[in-house]
């Protein structure tokens, strides 16, 4: 039989793994961004990138405090499509750091 009880420990663990990948990312592209100088481009996309950072860092916290409850509940819409969007968001912003 399948323990419950540790689904939502291993998710709560996965999310937080996504932070810590995406925080990493964040601090590359920042650097990136701003590498040949502080050009007005580069701050913004930066900021940017920052912001996107932000977003998905807050509903990652929301969600590992919902993990935490004695029963959680499922990730109700829209939840995950925001979540998604962050991580696209942020990846399309890393492309732009390299071009």
């Amino acid at each position: 039989m399948r323990d419950r009880g540790a689904q939502p420990e291993r998710t709560r663990l996965a999310w937080r793994r996504t932070i810590l990948t995406a925080t990493v990312v964040t601090i590359l592209c920042v650097r990136q961004a701003l590498s040949p100088g502080p050009t007005p481009r580069a701050v913004l996309l930066a900021a940017v990138i920052a912001l996107a950072w932000v977003g998905l860092v807050a509903g990652a916290q929301l969600r590992i405090r919902t993990l935490a409850r004695a029963r959680p509940g499922a990730m109700r819409p829209p939840w995950p499509a925001l979540a998604s969007v962050g991580v696209l968001t942020l990846a399309a912003l890393a492309a732009l750091t390299v071009g």
